[in-house]
């Protein structure tokens, strides 16, 4: 019997250390190391985002609240290149999202609409192309959305509009079309954050939008 015993204890442990690293494993940590593996590196300031880790908060350039959440990426001027990635959006309780000044190519994924405590999405200076997702309307919290100096086309999303907490939008230096919102946050928005889009005509008249007419 304690022979059988040993080999059901042995089992057990074996099996135990089998499913470990998914006992410990974190969504955050799965989200971000997901953006890791779609980016090139040369500099090496992603060397510390160690998957194997309980959660990201010890990661450079990640900040935690004292739940060990997310709250902060700040990966500005960092000589990244690559694209964003849809698991972005699982980090549901971001608030700055700081990417900045990199070569970061491809779209911005719809699903970052689903970050509901984003204060600010800065992602001026890079190479993303396709247009602004109208998910980002979803973002009830976002002030800051700065999108500038890219290759964006596409309308402005309507949506963005009825976002109240909105105080800075810059759009400025793409390739957008249509015209410029002039309701909500749109109000106070100076229309140099617009310039430098060949394609983006004036502020709509009295509300009346042309964006969707040959605006590709």
């Amino acid at each position: 019997m304690a022979g059988r015993d040993l080999q059901v204890f042995l089992a057990f442990f074996v099996s135990s250390l089998l499913v470990l690293p998914k006992a410990r494993g974190n969504s955050e940590g799965d989200a971000l190391y997901a953006f890791r593996r779609s980016l090139s590196d040369p500099d090496n300031v992603l060397q510390s985002w160690d998957p194997s880790l309980v959660n990201p908060c010890t990661w450079f350039h990640i900040t935690c609240n004292q739940d060990n959440q997310v709250t902060r990426v700040d990966l500005g001027n960092s000589n990244l290149s690559g694209h964003l990635v849809p698991e972005l959006g699982k980090l549901e309780h971001l608030q700055y999202l700081e990417l900045y000044k990199n070569n970061i190519q491809g779209q911005i994924p719809a699903e970052l609409g689903n970050l509901k405590n984003l204060i600010s999405l800065d992602l001026y200076n890079n190479n993303i192309s396709g247009t602004i997702p109208s998910s980002l309307g979803n973002l009830k919290s976002l002030v800051f959305l700065r999108v500038n100096d890219n290759k964006l086309n596409g309308p402005i999303p309507r949506a963005l509009a009825s976002i109240s907490s909105l105080k800075v939008v810059d759009v400025s230096n793409n390739n957008l079309c249509g015209t410029i919102p002039t309701t909500g946050p749109f109000e106070r928005i100076p229309l140099n954050n617009f310039e430098n889009n060949p394609r983006l005509e004036g502020p709509e008249l009295q509300g009346l939008a042309s964006y969707d007419t040959n605006c590709l």
